[in-house]
């Protein structure tokens, strides 16, 4: 994982050949901007994507309440439109709808952060042996790729990008290492890591180049499979030990954080 969202990217596979791109005016992903699905309009994933990248870039801080109110003004449409994104952002674990309250961004809790965490490190030291077992020169060909992908977001000052890139990293070695459970519970966890990140990562924190992944790499195509575990936890704890999980609230106005979106 990277220092760098959630999300949020959503489940699924992708192609290990080539580096997922960055949709326009998202990291998202976030988590994030999946592509659009059958019944997904081209509102729908605006406003999806305007939020996930205003939730990445810390524009929209843990707790913010999103009124379909003021998403049918910014964006001129109906409240069934709003609710079809809000429902998405749902799913993502990029906001929570909340009974009495609507959509409000997802806050997860320090508690709920730490598990989380704790949960993805020990499906990753499942995962990174089978990487290393089930090595090929394409399999490698695609991490380096990703990895490409990563400094190619840095580089160009994409924060939520960047972040969404660094979930997709672990998300590839997931479906290389051929177990499609893991694969599938990685998904979830590699989404709700990405929305902790960029939720409680300090704000204006310096995007430096992820070495570790780099030297993750460098292990796999040793075959080094103990020392890329131990590599793989010790990076999980660093980018864990880095969040302010306790970080006061911020009050918001909703138009001019999605302003541009």
């Amino acid at each position: 994982m990277t220092r760098h969202t959630a999300a949020p990217r959503p489940q699924g596979g992708r192609q290990p050949a080539a580096p997922a791109s960055t949709p326009a005016s998202t990291p998202a992903s976030a988590p994030v901007a999946a592509p659009a699905k059958r019944g997904i309009t081209a509102i729908d994933l605006r406003i999806y994507r305007a939020v996930v990248s205003a939730v990445m870039s810390h524009r929209l801080p843990p707790g913010t309440r999103l009124g379909e109110a003021d998403f049918c003004e910014l964006y001129q449409v109906s409240r069934t439109t709003v609710r079809k994104a809000l429902q998405r952002l749902a799913h993502d674990h990029i906001i929570e709808l909340r009974p009495n309250r609507g959509a409000v961004v997802a806050s997860p809790s320090p508690r709920e952060a730490r598990d989380v965490f704790a949960a993805r490190r020990a499906l990753e030291r499942e995962i990174v042996p089978l990487v290393v077992a089930n090595a090929t020169p394409a399999s490698l060909r695609a991490i380096r790729a990703a990895l490409e992908a990563e400094e190619q977001a840095r580089h160009s000052g994409d924060r939520a990008g960047w972040i969404r890139l660094g979930g997709e990293f672990h998300l590839l070695l997931a479906e290389l290492s051929g177990n499609a459970v893991l694969q599938r519970f990685m998904g979830e966890l590699v989404s709700r890591c990405s929305l902790i990140i960029a939720l409680y990562e300090t704000p204006g924190a310096p995007m430096c180049g992820n070495d570790e992944h780099g030297d993750l790499l460098a292990l796999i195509e040793q075959g080094k499979a103990e020392q890329a575990v131990a590599l793989i936890e010790h990076h999980l704890l660093e980018i864990e030990a880095r969040l302010q999980l306790d970080a006061p609230e911020r009050k918001v106005n909703l138009a001019e954080a999605l302003a541009g979106c």
